[in-house]
Formats: C-alpha cells, structure tokens, sequence
C-alpha cells in the first residue's frame, strides 16, 4: 500500500550565519518532497510563509562564497522573528527544520515545537543543544570513549596553549557550524585575532589541537550508519565554509577508500556519538584519520546540509537511497517520534 501524502511546512533560512545553506537546503527539500506528492508550504523562519513568487525568488539563489554579513543578519533580525504558527500551519503532519545554525538547530526552536505538540524532523530539544556546544558535546565523546582532539575554551593564557595544544591549532566558535569563524592559526602571534574573528559568532570561543590527516564523515538514518564518506582537499588544511558550498572546491567520495575494519570503526563511532548525545532521526559526524590510522570525532552535525553538494545525501545515494525518499524517511521518523513521545 503506497504511503500517504502528508501536509509538510519546510523551515528554512533564520537569521544565523548559516542563513544562505539553509536557504539551499531548503529549495532541496522541498523540491524532493513535492517530487513525491507531498503538500510542502515553504517557510522562511525570518519572513514567515511564502507566496509562491517569493518561494521562486529567495530559493533560487545559490550559497554564495562566504556567510552572510553582520550587517545584514541585523537587519533581517531587525525585522522580527515571523515565524507565527498560523491557520496555515495549523494543521500540518510534519515540520521539516531545514535550518542550520543559530535557534533553529541549537534546540530553541525543537522546544517551542514540542510544546505546540508538532511532529518535526530531526533530534529533540536536549541533543539539540548538547550537539550545538562543542565543549560539551567533547565531554561526553570522553566519557563514551570516543577519541577528540584536546582543547581549551578561551580565556587562556597563550603559553598553556601552546603547551597543552601545540601548533598549528584550530580556533573556533563553540557554538557554530559550517566552520564559520573557524581559523588555523600557526603561531602564538596569531591567537588573538584568531579569538576575535571567532567572538564575532559565539561568545564562547574553543581551542582544538589540530589533527593533520583525512577528512571522514559518517551520516546516520534511523539507528544505522550510512556508507563513510572521504573530504578531500587539495590545497587547504581545513574543510571550510567556501570547500562546503562552492561546486569543484573539494573532491568528495563514497564510499571512502578504507578498509573494512577502519571504515567500520567509523560507523561504529558515529553511532555512538548519536546514542550518546541523544540524538534522533539521523545526524552526521565528523572525524579527522591521522597518519597513524586513528580516528578523531571533531563534532556532530544534528540538522546536516541537504544541499545540491551536501555529504549526507550523497551518503544516501550510495546506499540506495534517493533525496526524495530520504527527506520522505526524515518526516516520518519525526511523525513517529512526536507518537512515541505521546506529544499532542
């Protein structure tokens, strides 16, 4: 019996610094969703629901090379949050959170969703948060037994970092994704513009050792680990936000050219930093290979791009799994949630 066509509001865009991925995550989703018969409405957290002309102009740009500005995040901001639960939205099967960054991933927006009793993809308020603090996020990796790379959070005196971290290291929000306000900062000279670069997107700013290898990411979809994905990069050290989202930056493949054992560790891994960090519906994670053969966990990404050039979608594919039946798995996994919760 061929499932049933469902009601989805698609929440896309905000006014994090993550803005522009959102708003391309968001044309994918909806795009595949309406592909397979769903009724999609395209909202925009900062704007509110669109008109079908709006919907053609905000989603048809493409995520530009560099995150939106200060300036204009304030002004969209300035304008109030319109995201109202409307008649519109009223009575919708599922909230598909295309969001990344800022409330819309750091579990704000999950709580208030789960308070109106809506069914939303993703993971709930808790692993929400946890996943979105680094520093957090790191311990619990440490009490799982889930290798990541040392670290400091700002304030520290520069002569403890360089002893307990060395150089290079990588400074960076703690509450930040798509490496926005990252940087590799090579000597101890370079720290504090490092830092303020960094403040400009988080009050808290961390400190990582940097881990010189392979970059390996592992998406998981309702309780099991998809085929482990390589980054490759050609010229820079860091997979950052231009790598992500500008088409030819990076070299990606999947399945990863591991060994079994090493690719299964992998799996193994992101698993458990799912289980542990309470997270639901799927996710992605991070590891840096180093030279040795080891592992590294950088972070858990709980609402990861589903973007034309995105890793989890990718993942997906070569499981076998088209972006229109991914997306249809996620709703699904939020309806039956929000059921096993007994939300209302």
């Amino acid at each position: 019996m061929p499932a049933a066509k469902l009601k989805i509001a698609v929440l896309f865009g905000g006014a994090s610094e993550e803005r522009d991925v959102s708003m391309a995550s968001g044309a994918q989703v909806i795009r595949a969703l309406r592909e397979i018969g769903h009724n999609v409405l395209a909202v925009d957290t900062a704007h509110g629901l669109l008109t079908a002309a709006e919907e053609v102009n905000l989603l048809s740009k493409s995520v530009g090379e560099v995150p939106p500005t200060g300036e204009a995040l304030g002004l969209i901001r300035s304008e109030g949050n319109n995201l109202f639960l409307s008649s519109e939205l009223a009575d919708v099967d599922c909230i598909f959170l295309a969001l990344h960054g800022g409330t819309g991933e750091d579990g704000t927006l999950q709580a208030m969703l789960e308070v109106a009793g809506f069914a939303y993809t993703g993971s709930g308020h808790l692993g929400s948060a946890v996943a979105m603090d680094k520093d957090l996020a790191k311990r619990l990796f440490l009490t799982a037994g889930i290798p990541t790379p040392a670290w400091l959070m700002v304030p520290v005196d520069e002569s403890v970092a360089a002893a307990q971290l060395g150089f290079p290291l990588v400074c960076k929000p703690n509450s930040q994704g798509s490496t926005v306000g990252l940087s590799i900062v090579h000597a101890a000279e370079q720290l504090s513009v490092a830092i303020d670069r960094a403040r400009q997107f988080g009050a808290e700013v961390m400190l990582e050792r940097f881990i010189s290898g392979r970059e390996i990411t592992v998406g998981v979809l309702d309780g099991e680990a998809l085929p482990v994905g390589e980054i490759i990069i050609e010229r820079d050290e860091v997979f950052d936000y231009h790598a992500k989202y500008q088409t030819g930056a990076v070299r990606e493949v999947f399945p990863a050219e591991l060994s079994p054992e090493l690719a299964e560790q992998a799996k193994s891994l992101a698993l458990l930093a799912h289980r542990m960090l309470k997270l639901d519906g799927y996710s992605r994670t991070d590891f840096r290979l180093d030279e040795q053969g080891r592992l590294w966990c950088l972070e858990v990404n709980t609402l990861p791009g589903l973007t034309a050039t995105s890793l989890l979608p990718q993942a997906a594919a070569v499981a076998g799994i088209t972006l229109p039946e991914l997306c249809d798995r996620i709703c699904r996994l939020g309806i039956e949630r929000k059921m096993r919760l007994g939300l209302k």
